[in-house]
């Protein structure tokens, strides 16, 4: 088995953008939080969404670089909690679906699928991931989260981008933009110039 990465692969984000969708203006979530991107808050550290200006950038690629970067900066705290509360030496797919989960649910620390792993079951561990699902919407992100951690299976297809308006408020009828791998990872490591 490889030494457990310390990174989310580029692989592994774009797995999780897949599932979170990019927002390239701040927003208010359900909670009626301010947001920007891919689900960063204040509560993650600057920027603060609720400061930054409203509505599309007037540069979509600049505002989703944007978005990768301050997401690269927000999770390395979910990869640091992965790493404290796993114990067992994980595969980069493995830590890269533990990092999804605990993005989405804050719950690695105290997850069944946590205790399972560190005792050794991977079957159980990867079962246990369809123990966290609510709301009822989030079963095809976990089943993504499942066949990844337990197969290496990364989920294909395109990136939405969603427009939002000055008031923060996202059109979810249809994204402004879907990016493919090859334009999400470019955007994600920007030619030096």
């Amino acid at each position: 088995m490889q030494m457990t990465a310390k990174k989310m692969s580029d692989r592994g984000l774009l797995a999780l953008v897949r599932h979170e969708g990019i927002v390239p203006g701040p927003y208010t979530d359900v909670k009626q939080v301010w947001t920007f991107g891919i689900g960063h808050t204040a509560a993650a550290g600057a920027p603060d969404p609720a400061t930054m200006p409203r509505g599309m950038p007037a540069n979509l690629d600049a505002g989703i670089r944007e978005a990768f970067g301050v997401s690269r900066a927000d999770l390395a705290r979910y990869e640091a909690a992965v790493l404290r509360a796993v114990k067992v030496p994980l595969k980069p797919h493995e830590f890269d679906a533990l990092v999804s989960f605990h993005y989405n649910t804050g719950g690695i620390a105290k997850a069944a699928l946590t205790r399972h792993l560190n005792a050794g079951d991977r079957v159980a561990a990867a079962a246990a991931f369809m123990g966290w699902l609510k709301p009822p919407a989030i079963r095809s992100r976990r089943e993504a989260e499942r066949d990844l951690f337990a197969e290496g299976r990364y989920p294909a297809g395109t990136i939405p981008v969603w427009t939002v308006d000055r008031n923060g408020q996202v059109d979810f009828s249809r994204p402004v933009r879907r990016l493919s791998e090859t334009e999400a990872l470019a955007l994600l490591h920007p030619p030096l110039n």
